[in-house]
């Protein structure tokens, strides 16, 4: 199974939600990046995808996006071949 790194806040319901549907989908280690916590962390995420929100999803190389991402990606099929 592919690494899953996620950029996150505390209180986020859709990193919550992004979280829930990878474990849904088997992942059982989730690397959290806490950027409320380290801002120069946020920085090398908004450098990394050009965004500034939470979450951003990695799944080893590929930068998927956020919540909505993660879901359009698992509807369309294109979630578990990525985290093979």
């Amino acid at each position: 199974m592919q690494k899953v790194r996620m950029y996150t806040t505390a209180v986020c319901p859709y990193c919550l939600r992004a979280k829930q549907l990878l474990v849904a989908r088997g992942v059982d280690e989730i690397e959290e990046i806490r950027v409320d916590l380290e801002s120069e962390r946020r920085e090398e995420m908004m450098r990394l995808t050009g965004r500034r929100t939470v979450p951003q999803i990695f799944i080893g190389t590929t930068h998927v996006g956020g919540c909505d991402d993660l879901i359009a990606l698992d509807s369309a099929g294109g979630l578990l071949p990525l985290l093979a």
